[in-house]
């Protein structure tokens, strides 16, 4: 595996150590428990696989990087880099412009970019228009993208199954960045839907089955299916992709759902095994996050950034089976009174009071989202210490241990 050059302040002692002796010890990856340690009365479990994946280190060291070989150069991201507060407010400091929002909103004006900018793709991508308009401009990506490997190797295949006849199902947000990127590069070769979830797949399962109307789907699906889109004809072969970040055991039963009813009505030859495009990263994380479930743990703290896809899986996860914080860094945790938290139900930040933390023998499980640099999670590690009254060092803890 590739070593990237990142950032010194993003990395951590403690959990660096952890992932090496992992590596050593599990370098096939196929030991999904987790690492636990004592630091006085609190017990930690930390998953066998969190934080920074391959995407998201090759993102930071090309945006770094672009910003030490282009002194006194204008620098632009289309969009955020990957979503990490902490890491987007570090490029902004460094001197790098926003030219979009979240949203696709623009925050310049593309008519004042010229070929002497710099301007950078983000990990999610960009759409096939945006890149043309800015090449109208004298403005090239390629130097400087940041694209996933894993988000392009989605787009490849989308190309081959839409040259191959096949209608492109997506199994993501539809107003996320990557999603947005994967639709416009889909729609290039052939008809794209989106569908968020499994209630929605079973709507889109009665298209299928063309127990409604055309006229219906383009209600239902407003916004969520590429422009000339017909029920009737367009979803009778069909092949499902995902948005990297969702959760991988959702997109499977998707596939797996609307294949069975492709199958039903038009036979075999009418859909394709897509498996292959699943994120290696994004599945080792939620596969680790499961492997945290049966620990005993009382309380689970996740750590990234609120509107990162990937993180809010893994606080689903857990939630499934223990109370989770899910903060964004060790500033959230104001005291024991108060603290600052995402809730994954409701995609809202809440105030609460971290009452858990408070427990005299605590079992607490720490992860973050793969756009989290691992010191972040440090200093909430640290914060949680603090917090508890603990003397005793975390170094110390480890100590003859890794």
């Amino acid at each position: 595996m590739k070593k990237f050059e990142v950032p010194e302040h993003y990395r951590s002692n403690i959990l660096g150590r952890i992932k090496e002796i992992r590596k050593v010890n599990d370098p096939r990856k196929k030991d999904h428990s987790p690492y636990v340690f004592h630091v006085g009365k609190t017990e930690f479990v930390i998953p066998r696989h969190f934080g920074f994946c391959y995407g998201v280190e090759n993102a930071i060291e090309i945006a770094f990087r672009t910003v030490a070989e282009n002194p006194g150069k204008r620098i632009f991201l289309l969009g955020e880099m990957i979503h990490n507060p902490q890491v987007n407010e570090d490029l902004i400091a460094e001197g790098i412009q926003f030219l979009v929002d979240n949203h696709g909103n623009r925050l310049v004006d593309f008519s004042t970019l010229s070929s002497e900018d710099i301007v950078i793709t983000p990990a999610f991508g960009t759409t096939v228009e945006i890149a043309a308009e800015l090449a109208e401009l004298g403005v090239h990506l390629e130097r400087y993208n940041t694209t996933c490997p894993f988000v392009e190797k989605v787009w490849k295949r989308s190309a081959e199954l839409g040259n191959r006849g096949y209608t492109l199902v997506v199994h993501g947000k539809y107003l996320h960045e990557e999603t947005r990127a994967t639709f416009s590069h889909a729609a290039e070769t052939g008809p794209v839907v989106v569908v968020r979830n499994r209630k929605e797949a079973e709507l889109l399962a009665r298209y299928i089955r063309k127990e409604m109307s055309d006229e219906q789907f383009e209600i239902d699906f407003a916004n969520k299916c590429s422009s000339g889109f017909v029920a009737s004809r367009d979803l009778q072969k069909i092949g499902v992709v995902n948005q990297t970040t969702m959760l991988a055991s959702e997109t499977q039963e998707i596939a797996a759902y609307l294949r069975d009813i492709v199958v039903e009505m038009y036979g075999e030859e009418a859909t394709t095994d897509t498996r292959d495009t699943l994120c290696y990263a994004t599945n080792d994380n939620q596969n680790a996050t499961i492997g945290v479930l049966e620990s005993g743990a009382q309380l689970a703290v996740v750590v990234g950034g609120f509107n990162s896809s990937n993180t809010i899986q893994i606080a689903t996860i857990l939630g499934e089976k223990m109370p989770v914080y899910f903060v964004r860094n060790a500033s959230d945790f104001i005291s024991l009174e108060k603290a600052i938290v995402f809730n994954s139900k409701t995609l809202k930040e809440e105030e609460i009071a971290p009452s858990l933390l408070q427990q005299e023998n605590l079992k607490i499980v720490v992860t973050s989202g793969a756009s989290c640099p691992d010191k972040i999670v440090d200093h909430v590690i640290q914060r949680i210490l603090e917090l508890r009254g603990e003397t005793e060092s975390v170094e110390s803890a480890l100590e003859g241990r890794i």
